[in-house]
């Protein structure tokens, strides 16, 4: 499994819009493209010197396959909206993970 984790600083000026974009439009249609099965929006426990708030939307990916044909086929159109909705006062970085191994606690 693969983790593409998207972390973006949201200024104030746009915050409660982005969250709601964030909800309601970009992260079903990322989802909707097909090449993730998941996606958890999170909030960075952070105080930000440049102030706003930290985010980090971690989409999951069954195979490497998946990732490479999001990135060749669709990432640039939705990241260009996002760049074109907020401009500056959305920036983000992208980062890529591979899970090794999941542990869970089983109660008794």
């Amino acid at each position: 499994m693969y983790i593409y984790n998207v972390t973006s600083n949201v200024s104030d000026a746009v915050h409660d819009t982005w969250i709601a974009w964030m909800k309601q439009v970009h992260i079903p249609q990322v989802l909707s493209v097909g090449m993730f099965y998941e996606a958890k929006l999170t909030r960075v426990l952070v105080d930000e010197e440049m102030g706003g708030k930290t985010y980090s939307v971690q989409y999951r990916a069954k195979s490497r396959e998946d990732l490479e044909t999001y990135y060749t086929q669709f990432a640039e159109s939705l990241r260009q909206e996002t760049v074109q909705k907020f401009g500056e006062n959305v920036l983000s970085f992208r980062t890529e993970l591979e899970v090794i191994d999941v542990y869970s606690v089983t109660k008794h």
